[in-house]
């Protein structure tokens, strides 16, 4: 049983809205500290951004635009506490407290992958799918549900009848689609909208990886300044969760589908 949302849903929007503020902070340092809060819906975003880098409030807006139309914007931008800045004055280590588990996916996790990402490439608008052992379930606005059934023979299609989704009809936040994001894999803090040095995503990003290459479930527990999780140093964490990012195209692409 799985649930899976596409990059145009308005969740998504948002993680993605956040995701590219995090690029512009990557494009001014190397590690640097921030996290992003963003609220969109009928016609207005809100964006909160907590950053040691020098990141401009109109890059931000510009960001707003390019993924998300015309819409009103409200942006604030505030220093990190420095409480928490002192923790990685000195070395990489821990941001945060947290529980993580990383899953295998299951064969319908990831067939339920491929059918968002398929039908995205055709429809790319809101859409949002479940799989639940042989029944499958596409609602996918934008387009006629007779096409749908003619592509996906069998499936409960649109069950209301044809809709109009995105965010001129509901609202979006960060971190609101974890179970799209990170299957069986959920846990605590959600991936989208922070640095890497926030354990909600490099150790996430780890544990999942970790989980695909043996086929078993890991769990990792740390604590906010830990050098090391389960006798990882903190640092590798990191640059593994750095090159996955990277080798996807950066945040923006990685908030567009999550983990899974």
């Amino acid at each position: 049983m799985f649930e899976k949302v596409n990059p145009s849903h308005p969740d998504k929007i948002a993680d993605r809205i956040a995701g590219g503020i995090i690029d512009l902070a990557y494009r001014k340092e190397k590690d640097p500290k921030i996290a992003v809060e963003v609220l969109i819906g009928h016609g207005n975003c809100t964006v909160i951004v907590e950053t040691s880098a020098d990141i401009d409030e109109i890059d931000v807006a510009k960001v707003i635009a390019r993924i998300a139309g015309n819409v009103g914007f409200d942006i604030h931008i505030v220093p990190q506490d420095k409480h928490l800045a002192n923790n990685q004055k000195n070395t990489i280590r821990c941001g945060d407290n947290g529980i993580f588990k990383g899953m295998p996916l299951t064969a319908e996790q990831k067939e339920l992958s491929h059918i968002a990402r398929d039908l995205y490439s055709l429809c790319p608008y809101d859409g949002k799918f479940i799989i639940n052992g042989i029944e499958l379930t596409i609602c996918q606005s934008n387009v006629s549900s007779r096409i749908l059934e003619r592509l996906y023979p069998g499936a409960k299609v649109n069950p209301l009848g044809d809709w109009t989704g995105g965010i001129n009809v509901d609202t979006g936040a960060t971190n609101r689609k974890l179970g799209s994001d990170m299957a069986d894999g959920v846990t605590g803090g959600g991936l989208h909208g922070k640095d890497l040095s926030k354990a909600d995503v490099s150790v996430n990003i780890y544990a999942f990886l970790e989980a695909q290459k043996t086929g078993k479930p890991v769990e990792f527990c740390c604590s906010i300044g830990d050098e090391k999780v389960n006798g990882v140093p903190y640092s590798e964490i990191v640059e593994t969760a750095r090159k996955y990012i990277s080798d996807i195209g950066g945040f923006e692409k990685f908030a567009e589908w999550g983990l899974v």
